[in-house]
């Protein structure tokens, strides 16, 4: 039996980059950054930082591009996947990503709410032309709805345990 699967919660490292490919497909791609901590042999508490390039699809690559923000928690699930492409200098490069199949977002930065009134999204030429040809909705027209979120603040080290998903 063979598994592919990648779970990771972390902090956007960059807004996300949303395009749409000539099929009509909208993509969405950006950094997550996640940190372990760990004390050493000598005692003393180390962290390491690992910064993951992420790409989402269809109508979550959509969602990602007008919701995330840089500094934003947020949850993926997918599976990794690597690439080889040509750099512009001529030389074969291979580059592995995580292809995301789920998502959840967390608080953004500076502790707001996901969603809430503290942000608004961006604006919606800066998302997929398919989703800047859906009709626009306003924000008093979503039902308030109680969203769990992440908060990496609270411990230093999140445990599968308390992940509510």
């Amino acid at each position: 039996m063979n598994v592919n699967k990648a779970t990771i919660v972390g902090r956007l490292t960059r807004d996300p980059e949303v395009r749409t490919t000539n099929a009509g497909q909208s993509v969405t791609s950006f950094g997550l950054a996640t940190n372990r901590t760990w004390k050493g042999n000598d005692g003393e508490k180390k962290e390491e930082t690992e910064f993951h390039n992420i790409v989402l699809w269809g109508r979550l690559a959509e969602i990602a591009g007008q919701y995330l923000t840089k500094g934003q928690e947020c949850y993926i699930d997918g599976r990794l996947q690597t690439r080889t492409y040509t750099g512009k200098d001529g030389v074969e490069r291979r580059a592995t990503e995580i292809v995301g199949e789920n998502m959840q977002m967390g608080s953004r930065a500076g502790g707001g709410a996901p969603g809430g009134s503290t942000s608004a999204p961006r604006a919606a030429s800066q998302a997929a032309p398919a989703a800047a040809a859906a009709a626009p909705v306003a924000a008093s027209q979503i039902p308030e709805e109680e969203i769990p979120t992440i908060n990496l603040e609270e411990e230093e080290e999140v445990k599968i345990e308390d992940v509510p998903f």
